[in-house]
């Protein structure tokens, strides 16, 4: 397994997190919204509730572009 460019917790399912965010072409807050929610608890279970909060902080400072 390459632990620099393809760690398990990147690889759940079908695609990786980063093809789903260049094909829709996200911009950097809600690419990092898509990371950590996908993404959420597979590296460490511990920390599922830290990276749904780190996405609701990145999707809540993308709101407030908008405004």
């Amino acid at each position: 397994m390459d632990k620099v460019n393809h760690p398990a917790h990147y690889n759940t399912g079908k695609i990786e997190v980063i093809d789903f965010i260049e094909d829709q072409d996200l911009n950097f807050h809600l690419g990092n919204v898509v990371k950590y929610i996908s993404r959420a608890g597979k590296k460490d279970p511990a920390t599922k509730k830290e990276d749904l909060e780190k996405a609701k902080w990145y999707l809540d400072r993308y709101i407030d572009t908008l405004e």
